[in-house]
């Protein structure tokens, strides 16, 4: 648990209690609900949505980032992602970019028909392949009135053109017709693939990022399974299904958000920084980009010692007022 690495922190100010609601298909969406102790019963708050890392649940990043923003007086959903974790969806592990989208939504749906809850002043945060997910959601709810993205990922671009453009158009197309020859396997029954996600061995070969995803999610750092899933398969897509995001384009018409703010926060070493810059230079204003000097991507899921969360509290503070 080096440089401050706390992804499982718990506070005695903050109540804890798991929630579930639907989503507009009719999916059962599984959160937990953090509430200040001190919150005054005679006034409603503002809230935050909160949303995992791409391939992990909300055990992971998200609950710590729910339980410090509680902390700070906000009353806050951390929330699984359909397909992922107690929230609904099969296949397990499957990618939807639109269903994802919609949980943010259902999340809002849900916190704003809270007697305690002041529904013009829901946020919504996302971390990772989350952050991707809010800007999509965002752009077709205005009830999300201030977003913020941490370490984010955009997901149809890394996996059109990998990292830094890295990828060929001829890779893609190979990708995308082993998905497609994949289809007929299951169709027929047979064995589901799964894709990308986090290596369960190290060895000299292995690729830093690889690395750096490693020591969050396969040791006691960050390492959560879910009853839905097994441990092989945390962090993994169904690869039939990973094709999706090939279609997501979550930063097309991010313009449109404004004059609703955004907060874009990225380590200064990140490999995924490249996203969080693509963003920010399209996004309309008011915005802003904040970036963590020594912190790479990971350091941003559960570093307590890197992780701004005053930078946070302020922002939601004084843009759900």
């Amino acid at each position: 648990m080096s440089n401050g690495a706390d992804n499982f922190y718990t506070s005695d100010k903050v109540t804890v209690q798991k929630v579930n609601f639907k989503n507009q298909y009719q999916m059962n969406v599984s959160g937990n609900l953090f509430i200040p102790k001190n919150l005054d019963a005679n006034t409603k708050s503002a809230a935050i949505v909160v949303g995992h890392p791409m391939g992990a649940v909300k055990e992971q990043s998200a609950n710590l980032y729910a339980t410090k923003l509680a902390e700070k007086g906000f009353v806050t959903l951390s929330l699984d992602l359909s397909f992922w974790g107690e929230s609904e969806g099969l296949p397990r592990n499957a990618v939807s970019p639109d269903i994802y989208a919609e949980d943010f939504s259902a999340a809002v749906d849900f916190l704003g028909t809270r007697p305690f809850i002041d529904k013009e002043r829901i946020g919504a945060l996302g971390i990772c392949g989350s952050g991707s997910f809010v800007i999509s959601a965002a752009k077709i709810d205005p009830r999300m009135k201030a977003i913020a993205t941490v370490s984010m990922y955009d997901m149809g671009a890394a996996n059109r053109n990998g990292l830094k453009h890295g990828q060929t158009l001829e890779q893609r197309k190979e990708t995308i017709a082993q998905a497609a020859q994949q289809r007929y396997v299951e169709f027929t029954g047979g064995e589901t693939l799964y894709t990308s996600g986090t290596a369960h061995q190290l060895d000299e070969n292995t690729h830093p990022i690889q690395r750096e995803f490693y020591d969050f999610y396969r040791t006691p750092r960050g390492e959560y399974t879910p009853a839905s899933s097994s441990k092989d398969l945390t962090t993994h897509p169904t690869l039939t299904s990973n094709i999706k995001f090939m279609n997501f384009y979550p930063f097309n018409d991010i313009e449109t958000i404004s004059p609703r703010p955004i907060l874009f926060i990225a380590g200064a070493d990140a490999h995924s920084r490249e996203f969080s810059e693509e963003a920010y230079k399209l996004a309309g204003q008011p915005k802003e980009f904040v970036i963590i000097p020594g912190a790479g991507h990971v350091d941003l899921y559960d570093r307590v010692d890197l992780i701004p969360f005053g930078k946070l509290a302020s922002f939601f503070q004084s843009n759900l007022k």
